[in-house]
């Protein structure tokens, strides 16, 4: 690899944190011109988004591409022959259309959302994508240089592979000066894990780009002006002048905002927060320039790069969404997708994974890293501060302080993250749609390890608990395992997750109390095992409940039957879970409306990656595998008939699938060839109309 793991996997920390820093600043005024910016807001040095009454933390289509796209690696075996056509099917698997990941913006007009059709009418990348297809103008605005981080940094010092990778995901949607914009990008910050010179990151990229490409002239322009213009500013009226806007046609076009990107490191004097100034101030299309901007800095300088400037981290406390079809990845934080990121970057090096404190969740083994935890707001006088500190770990070499104070007369202080769509965001509509699951679920086995300072003046209890919806979507709290903590003390704390009905778990968190004031350390927090849940309509009006399924379909409605769904045309899934589960059995009742097949699916890893046991027409019971088409596993006889219920099981269990009907076993398969190990559970339809009124999940010792 070239790189040291450590030092490789703090800068891939790094670029992921410049990278979500970058899109969470320029997103509140995305397309304003530097016009607009100079008058309403002034040089942009910090975030902005309250003056605008906007979120911090968002959706977006930079992160979300960046990130999902890049699972075709590990989807497809981490091979190096890895195509664009199967990229192309990892959009199709993870993206869920007019919803999540891409700018719905039409035909002809959005230019992912062009490709998507292409690829969704059966038309394969890099067709999909070329401007033979779709004309030079829509194949050339920016969306392949957003999504290319991430295929720069699985492929650390090594620009020609990060070049050739980004060639063929930016192809996917993208042709021409595009993907010549997302090479230069993915080599400069490949390059910038072992160079920190910006001149030579830049000379050896251009090298893998055609001397004829515009993009090749427009990056020598700009270095010749940063010889003669001391000032951006003056740079960057040369830049519109010759590339700006009125130059291209479409929404967003590649070249104007490629020339913000190399205006903002060529003058930012290699510092993060001038940089990022410089790449916001500019204008156009400033949440995409600012997190190529960010992520290529946070590499090349690393978190002393980042934390050198104003608090950029704390607001952020490394929360992201990455909402998909695979919803149960969608609450997530940066240091989990950075060891995602880093181990795809571990397993194309030939190395194994790394997966600090036994795997579990919550490590904190990044440098600084929160991973979402924050203070949760209690009684007046009470005070609690989170960092992360070095030491205090039986397992790592990092944990998460938690320094309370004010907490005299029986008063507790309380530190949670989400585990779900926090109530801040339940319910809201946004351009880049938010489909989550729970990460969390009853039946499954939380674990966290703690221990207390020395200097406290005597012992705390510490306790776990969590927050779920309940049918109204207020948050009730339930309480867990619990232990005292005398000074210098440790203690491990398990806690199976009771039966909550079919509320969603919001968030997990640890309680303090009994002394006024002091220090408690979290080495780590986790969970693992099957889920003991049954997911139904409960009483109330709220909609969390709802929104935990990710809803894949035409209409998701609730009648007189929970879960009714309509799906107009192909095989719509309305999908809970998580990647996590494995071994597991789910029982529906299933009732089939004028529908060409309804049923229900385990080990669901997207839209094209699941096992499904269907009623199918034609009188057929079928077990399919879906992976790159769908495959006939096992197949019989079934009359059955519309408006009549079915009670279906699927069994999951190492290789082996199993399959029952009304109690009555029919099927039992090992598939051998590229099984799929994990996932959630869906229910099932093609082109129709289906009904359930209850879906429960069960380890497999306990079903029945």
């Amino acid at each position: 690899m070239g790189v040291d793991t450590s030092e490789y996997l703090k800068r891939v920390y790094a670029g992921v944190l410049g990278k979500l820093i970058g899109v969470y600043l320029g997103r509140p005024f995305e397309g304003w011109t530097y016009e607009q910016i100079t008058t309403s807001l002034g040089d942009i040095t910090y975030y902005v988004h309250d003056k605008l009454n906007k979120p911090l933390v968002v959706t977006d289509d930079d992160i979300s591409g960046t990130l999902l796209f890049l699972r075709a690696l590990p989807d497809y075996d981490h091979s190096a022959d890895l195509t664009p056509a199967q990229i192309g099917q990892t959009w199709l698997n993870y993206i869920i259309e007019n919803q999540t990941v891409l700018w719905w913006g039409g035909m002809g007009n959005s230019t992912e959302h062009t490709a998507y059709l292409r690829l969704k009418a059966g038309l394969p990348a890099p067709a999909s994508g070329s401007s033979t297809t779709n004309s030079q103008v829509v194949a050339e605005q920016i969306g392949a240089q957003i999504f290319i981080d991430g295929w720069a940094m699985v492929s650390p010092g090594d620009p020609e592979r990060a070049a050739d990778l980004a060639r063929r995901a930016a192809s996917v949607s993208h042709d021409g000066e595009a993907i010549y914009g997302a090479q230069v990008i993915a080599a400069m910050e490949a390059l910038a894990f072992v160079e920190p010179d910006l001149n030579r990151l830049l000379d050896t990229a251009v090298r893998l780009i055609p001397r004829d490409a515009l993009i090749y002239k427009l990056i020598a322009d700009l270095r010749e002006w940063r010889t003669v213009e001391p000032d951006w500013r003056g740079a960057r009226e040369r830049l519109e002048a010759r590339y700006g806007y009125d130059k291209y046609g479409g929404t967003c076009h590649m070249i104007p905002n490629h020339g913000v990107i190399q205006l903002a490191l060529l003058y930012g004097g290699d510092d993060f927060q001038q940089s990022l100034m410089i790449a916001n101030t500019a204008g156009w299309d400033t949440d995409c320039n600012s997190g190529n901007v960010g992520c290529l800095l946070g590499i090349k300088n690393g978190l002393a790069g980042i934390d050198a400037g104003p608090d950029w981290r704390g607001p952020v406390a490394d929360r992201l969404y990455l909402p998909s079809a695979d919803g149960g990845g969608a609450i997530t934080d940066a240091v989990r997708e950075a060891y995602r990121v880093a181990n795809i970057g571990r397993a194309l090096a030939g190395q194994p994974p790394l997966a600090p404190k036994g795997g579990a969740r919550f490590h904190f083994e990044a440098p600084g890293a929160v991973q979402g935890f924050e203070a949760v707001a209690g009684a007046e006088g009470i005070t609690l501060e989170i960092r992360n500190e070095a030491g205090h770990s039986a397992l790592g070499e990092r944990s998460l302080a938690l320094a309370f104070d004010g907490l005299s007369g029986g008063q507790t202080a309380r530190a949670s993250t989400d585990t779900f769509i926090p109530p801040a965001n339940l319910g809201q509509s946004a351009r880049y749609g938010l489909k989550a699951s729970p990460t969390l679920y009853p039946g499954q086995r939380v674990q966290a390890r703690l221990n207390a300072d020395p200097g406290n003046l005597g012992p705390v209890t510490v306790q776990l608990y969590l927050q779920a919806y309940d049918g109204d979507d207020q948050l009730q709290r339930v309480e867990g395992a619990e232990a005292a903590l005398p000074p210098a003390g440790e203690v491990t704390l398990a806690w199976q997750v009771p039966d909550l009905g079919t509320c969603p778990i919001a968030l997990i968190g640890v309680a303090v109390r009994g002394l006024d004031r002091g220090r408690v350390y979290l080495d780590y927090l986790t969970w693992d095992g099957t889920p003991t849940v049954t997911f139904t309509r409960p009483a109330g009006q709220g909609a969390a409940w709802r929104q935990a399924w990710v809803d894949a379909v035409s209409k998701f409605a609730t009648y007189a039957e929970p879960l009714r769904l309509i799906h107009n045309e192909g095989i719509g899934l309305l999908i809970q879970g998580t990647r996590e589960w494995t071994d597991y059995t789910v029982t529906a009742d299933v009732t089939p409306n004028m529908a060409d097949s309804a049923g229900l699916a385990a080990r669901v890893q997207g839209l094209r990656r699941y096992y499904a046991l269907l009623l199918a027409r034609g009188g057929r019971l079928r077990l399919v595998k879906v992976l790159d088409g769908e495959r006939v596993l096992a197949e019989t006889t079934f009359d059955w008939k519309f408006g009549r219920t079915y009670e279906l099981t699927l069994t999951a269990a190492g290789q082996r699938l199993s399959a029952s009907v009304d109690g009555r076993s029919v099927f039992e398969v090992d598939d051998l060839e590229r099984p799929l190990l994990g996932g959630g559970v869906a229910l099932v339809v093609e082109a129709g109309r289906t009904a359930t009124h209850r879906v429960s999940v069960r380890p497999i010792e306990s079903a029945g």
